[in-house]
């Protein structure tokens, strides 16, 4: 595994960003997407439907971009089936590994605004208002415990990975300012 001061012993062509809810994988993946001339697929965009329901088509479009030559996605809807199409095709996972505090203070932000703001995301989605959100301890409900539940996943889950696609190369970047660091180097 590759820390945040290693260069990248190539130029990378499929991409997958872990890490927990809030940590920032949509937004690297846009700017690598632009650095290294990649099609960002945002996977939340291809897995919500209308109104939050997942769509049908999700793993036949994951399928499609998967087996193009030049992308960077979220590592995301692995119980769903995506480890076994993108992780054997990828060339480098980016793990963003942030302090608790971090990744809840972005998550926090984040869904403060987009509910208040009824901003539209992918498919004419918005956030749930405040008040519902703050009503449900369901994890499928309300993406603030969701990202508690799910927080130390990818801690679990990364030497399996190692072990399991050992063609994949792993950048451990555990702060911003060690990601910040990482893009300007690479």
């Amino acid at each position: 595994m590759l820390s945040a001061s290693d260069p990248l012993p190539f130029r990378p062509q499929r991409v997958l960003i872990a890490g927990v809810t809030g940590s920032g994988k949509t937004t690297l993946a846009r700017r690598l997407a632009t650095k290294w001339d990649l099609t960002h697929h945002e996977i939340d965009a291809l897995h919500h439907g209308p109104n939050w329901t997942p769509r049908p088509q999700f793993l036949d479009d994951v399928r499609a971009f998967a087996s193009t030559e030049r992308w960077v996605t979220e590592w995301q809807y692995t119980s769903k089936g995506t480890d076994e199409i993108v992780t054997p095709r990828a060339q480098l996972a980016i793990w963003l590994d942030y302090p608790w505090h971090v990744v809840r203070g972005r998550l926090v932000r984040r869904t403060l605004q987009r509910s208040i703001l009824r901003t539209k995301m992918f498919n004419d989605n918005v956030e749930k208002p405040l008040w519902e959100l703050l009503r449900t301890r369901d994890p499928e409900e309300n993406i603030l415990v969701w990202q508690s539940r799910t927080r130390n996943n990818w801690s679990t889950r990364m030497p399996a990975i190692q072990e399991r696609f050992p063609h994949l190369t792993i950048v451990r970047l555990p702060h911003p300012r060690a990601t910040e660091r990482w893009l300007q180097a690479n």
